[in-house]
């Protein structure tokens, strides 16, 4: 075989790989994997801008309200047990530690509840600046974390479903690719119940 005729066998196997590749979804992979990876961190930034508010709003709660050391203690170890959480990029191919992972985020949502719904009981607190700058801060943050769970969710939902539909299923078995831990609701049977509500009645 001629060196002409050589190149020409390589150049013809490297075009059909490359047709290959194209059709079998491989390109797909690499783009779906990437911007589940981008919107995952874009989850984890406003995760973390949640939890760098909490000590100044602890510290405030607390000037004004120290004898609530059960509500104070809680959301500061719920914020300690997020952070000692490894939060790598690698997390979201691991459905176990995924789960632990916003187990503990909603855990910590929990105790920032509970801290908020004790501060209606103190009027002065309600009413300090540096309160409301902090409580106007989180209330931004949880809704950009709200935003970008469900642009995780989304793309999360699009590289799941390359991973199982034929023939791009064939080369996710070929090339690793397994199917990635979205977030879920752990009891959707008691938040689909309506919230009973309550009235007393004047005397």
């Amino acid at each position: 075989m001629n060196l002409i005729s050589k190149r020409s066998l390589i150049l013809s196997l490297l075009t059909l790989v490359t047709l290959f590749l194209h059709g079998c979804g491989y390109n797909t992979f690499q783009a779906t994997d990437e911007q589940v990876k981008a919107d995952w961190a874009e989850v984890l930034n406003q995760y973390q801008r949640r939890a760098d508010l909490i000590p100044n709003l602890v510290a405030t709660v607390q000037g004004y309200a120290s004898q609530e050391k059960e509500v104070l203690t809680q959301i500061t170890e719920a914020r300690s047990r997020v952070g000692s959480m490894q939060a790598s990029p690698e997390l979201i191919n691991d459905p176990e530690s995924f789960k632990k992972y916003i187990a503990a985020q909603n855990e910590l949502k929990g105790s920032l509840s509970r801290l908020l719904v004790v501060s209606e009981n103190y009027p002065a607190l309600k009413s300090d600046q540096n309160f409301r700058d902090l409580s106007a801060q989180l209330e931004g943050t949880e809704n950009r974390i709200t935003v970008a769970r469900n642009r995780y969710i989304k793309a999360v939902q699009e590289y799941n479903l390359s991973v199982r539909t034929f023939p791009n299923n064939i080369t996710a078995i070929i090339f690793g690719y397994k199917a990635k831990p979205n977030f879920t609701v752990e009891n959707e049977a008691v938040i689909a119940k309506p919230p009973t509500v309550q009235f007393n009645n004047a005397k």
